[in-house]
């Protein structure tokens, strides 16, 4: 049963990075911002996504 609920929360973490990725190059940041951004959140998977969502760059409306 715990292999089951790691491997779920693998995903969600994967599927919540991927999105924060692609919502940084639809932002209108500069290139430098959307590099640092998509570092910090493959090299902090977790926390680069929460720090993403209260700091990062905001998507072009």
């Amino acid at each position: 049963m715990n292999i089951e609920i790691q491997g779920i929360t693998g995903l969600i973490g994967l599927v919540v990075s991927v999105w924060a990725i692609i919502q940084t190059f639809q932002s209108g940041a500069t290139t430098g911002a959307k590099v640092f951004w998509t570092v910090l959140i493959l090299i902090l998977p977790v926390f680069g996504f929460i720090i993403w969502l209260f700091a990062g760059p905001r998507p072009l409306r």
